[in-house]
């Protein structure tokens, strides 16, 4: 238990000073809400259409393709540094892992995701 004690002493600190912080500047910040100030920010322009609109199918290729090279950035790091104790396996597996990532990378490619629009 003493080698959890400096982490949840580190834990208590932190979330001492984000409610301070907090606490602090809703306090003693500027209130002077105006009717400008309340609407919600959309990017700086103004809405049009439905509320409702479905977004483009884009939008969740490109989420994919950002979670897809994400868990391999997280996943590739420690298999690189085990890379010796895994052997031959180690390789195989590290191999169907990226091949998986390949044939993911086409799919978004062929569906058009990587196309900026004009």
């Amino acid at each position: 238990m003493s080698t959890y004690v400096p982490l949840f002493l580190l834990l208590i600190v932190a979330m001492v000073v984000a409610g301070a912080l907090f606490t602090i500047s809703t306090l003693l910040g500027p209130k002077n809400p105006t009717p400008e100030k309340m609407i919600p920010y959309e990017c700086g322009s103004e809405t049009t259409g439905g509320r409702f609109v479905k977004p483009s199918v884009k939008f969740y290729l490109t989420a994919i393709l950002f979670v897809v090279f994400d868990i391999e950035a997280v996943l590739i790091y420690p298999w690189t540094v085990e890379f010796k104790n895994l052997g031959w396996i180690g390789l195989a597996t590290m191999g169907s892992f990226i091949l998986m990532l390949v044939v993911a990378l086409l799919y978004i490619w062929k569906k058009g995701a990587l196309e900026w629009e004009k």
